[in-house]
């Protein structure tokens, strides 16, 4: 594999949209626009935001309504990615007129083969799929289903040319819109919000998501690879300067048999971090989820954002000391931007909610356009992150905001209040990470629904779904679109197939045991072996740990490289590959009903090289790359187990 940027790569991109600086078409007060018009008396500015990016600003504005345009494009010296995004501001006195239209990309010349665009996470087990359309009986139109980013369609999108692919990502947390169509000389791509029919308000800016591209030469593996590699560096949070670490986490669930972590207290959450440390797991992550306020065993009752007095009299300061003391990082649920009725926020802040304006519905939107409601939430969690040692913010979000957003709008305002929720959104997390260096975001929505590359420059995927924790082949598929995309993400070591097991393969059943730890190799881990749990399965659990913990850092530094399809049938078998420079593991699994013995294991190896196996079927292997790329070698394993084979480079 080869995922250094070419001189190729940068000349593709530097003609895409046909070298436009600003491809950007709105339409105001009726009169359709692309780029900044020359009457609007353009001006730029040129500035390098560090060694690697630089930014460049197009600004003008309407002689006519003073509304006031700046397009952002930042263009990558180490990768060839650019991306572009627009404000709108109206420092004026009056309503702008009408904008709408507004989207940002334009066409592109080349031999166009097929737009490639998935589901995102849908909720169900329909969830990350992918599609491949010719675009031959006319254009195609993806948008989210709801007033989520991810749900329904999946905002990273790939454009096939003959010998080359173009990568698209759409940073926006809500309600996007893409499209593609067939030119003459290729295709015509663009992408802005969904709804966006609005007057712009004195005071207020309006923004389009950010699109991001990346434009290379060569094959779709080429080009998930410098992908990875541009991910990594630029858009993986860091935690104080360093790239986010692989990370292992433990918790103490449905403590007392109540839901989540409803009946969790001061006293059971320090009992099993410290019993967990002295039987020898020490996690990098304990986790309290949804329950920690007063609640009543009712989780979903929200908007009193203050820890349960009775069951933390101290706070979670003991708590997060507790986790400073092992080294851990405390995380922490929230889910700030739903308000249930009774709470203090829905008691004492009516004016900040959105209702959804359906019969007996007691949800209502938190409206982080109003700078008010913004500064209060983030005020109030900040406080708890600070009070309570929190080092893991984690935001859920299980509602769908868009009937708020269509109840309050006007006519003519067709948008604004997603489009400055969004921006409250953003403003509140980069609060929370500048008051709190070192802090890390968990984004989540009922699962993967809002993990837009907007999203994900704060962010990590801790939850990618809601779906499929222990079904085995469900995991292959999702971790399949997730290794490409969003190279860091955590799984569940669960196991939902106890009836095949026992009836099948005649074997006990335990959900902690090698396989399921083999269909949790991601590079974040929540093991469920509880606090209390016999020695056996800590000892299944720490041995699995030391070899997803090699595993996972190459997972991260390395290329990927899938090495077959993923269908969702346990009649298949399951492999990958990631290499980093010369070293490397491919994982082989055998799914429960595959019917083969055998797997012969091919993929792009280095002709020149030998690539030494530490274990492969019971014992060493030293193997050519001219013959693991012309006949592969076979790896033989009983039903339902799987196998890691690290593997090193000599000449």
């Amino acid at each position: 594999m080869n995922a250094s940027a070419s001189k190729q790569d940068f000349a593709l991109l530097s003609g895409l949209f046909h070298g436009e600086s600003t491809p950007l078409t709105f339409t105001l007060d009726g009169t359709a626009h692309r780029g900044v018009p020359a009457s609007w008396n353009p001006s730029e500015k040129r500035e390098s935001v560090d060694a690697n990016i630089v930014r460049k600003t197009v600004s003008g504005r309407d002689p006519e309504s003073g509304l006031l345009l700046t397009v952002t494009e930042w263009r990558y010296r180490d990768f060839p990615v650019v991306e572009w995004m627009a404000e709108f501001t109206n420092d004026g006195a009056e309503p702008s007129p009408i904008l709408e239209n507004v989207r940002i990309g334009g066409e592109i010349d080349g031999d166009f083969r097929a737009f490639v665009h998935g589901n995102g996470d849908t909720c169900r087990d329909d969830g990350y799929e992918w599609f491949s359309d010719e675009l031959k009986d006319g254009g195609v139109t993806i948008h989210p289903n709801d007033g989520t980013s991810c749900n329904g369609a999946f905002p990273y999108m790939k454009l096939i040319f003959e010998g080359a692919v173009l990568r698209a990502a759409v940073g926006w947390p809500h309600m996007w819109q893409a499209k593609a169509e067939r030119t003459e000389n290729g295709v015509r791509y663009e992408a802005g919000q969904m709804r966006c029919r609005m007057r712009i308000l004195p005071g207020e800016t309006m923004r389009t998501p950010r699109l991001t591209f990346l434009f290379s030469e060569g094959d779709d593996l080429r080009s998930m690879n410098l992908w990875r590699r541009w991910y990594t560096a630029h858009i993986l949070p860091r935690e104080n300067g360093k790239p986010i670490a692989p990370a292992m986490c433990l918790h103490y669930w449905s403590c007392e048999g109540k839901p989540e972590h409803t009946a969790a207290t001061e006293e059971n959450q320090v009992k099993a971090i410290r019993t967990y440390v002295e039987r020898g797991l020490i996690p990098d992550i304990w986790w309290i989820d949804a329950g920690w306020y007063k609640c009543d065993y009712d989780w979903p009752r929200i908007g009193t954002w203050k820890p349960d007095p009775e069951r933390f009299p101290n706070g979670l300061g003991p708590i997060g000391e507790a986790c400073d003391e092992i080294g851990a990082r405390f995380l922490l649920w929230f889910e700030p931007e739903r308000v249930t009725a009774g709470s203090e926020l829905a008691e004492d802040h009516p004016d900040w909610l959105l209702p959804t304006g359906r019969e007996g519905d007691t949800n209502s939107l938190l409206n982080l356009g109003n700078p008010d409601a913004c500064a209060w939430i983030t005020d109030r969690v900040d406080s708890i992150i600070k009070e309570g040692h929190i080092r893991v913010y984690r935001q859920d979000f299980n509602f769908d905001p868009k009937p708020c957003w269509l109840t309050a709008e006007a006519e003519d305002r067709q948008g604004a209040l997603e489009n400055l929720h969004a921006q409250g959104y953003l403003r509140f997390w980069d609060a929370l990470i500048d008051r709190n260096p070192g802090l890390w975001i968990d984004s989540c929505a009922s699962g993967g629904r809002r993990n837009d590359l907007e999203t994900m420059r704060r962010a990590v995927p801790l939850h990618y779904t809601d779906v499929g924790y222990g079904e085995h082949t469900i995991k292959q598929k999702q971790f399949r679109e997730l290794f490409e995309w969003i190279p860091y993400f955590r799984s569940h070591n669960m196991s939902w197939d106890r009836e095949y097991v026992e009836k099948e393969l005649g074997r006990e059943w335990t959900e902690n045991d090698e396989f399921s730890f083999q269909c949790a190799m991601a590079p974040a881990v929540t093991y469920m072996t509880w606090w209390d749990a016999d020695d056996g399965q800590y000892k299944r659990t720490i041995t699995a740990e030391k070899l997803w913990r090699r595993a996972a850092d190459l997972e991260l530094r390395g290329d990927y490289e899938p090495l077959t399809e993923c269908r969702k049938d346990p009649g298949d078998w399951y492999a990958m590959r990631f290499d980093d420079n010369g070293e490397g593991f491919v994982q082989v699994i055998r799914n429960r009903a595959a019917e083969a013995d055998s797997f012969t294991v091919t993929f792009r190896a280095d002709p020149e090289k030998t690539y030494v196996f530490e274990d492969v079927n019971g014992g060493p292997l030293a193997v050519t790359g001219a013959e693991i790329r012309d006949k592969g070698f076979a790896v033989t394993l009983p039903n339902r187990t799987g196998k890691v084979l690290f593997y090193h480079v000599k000449p």
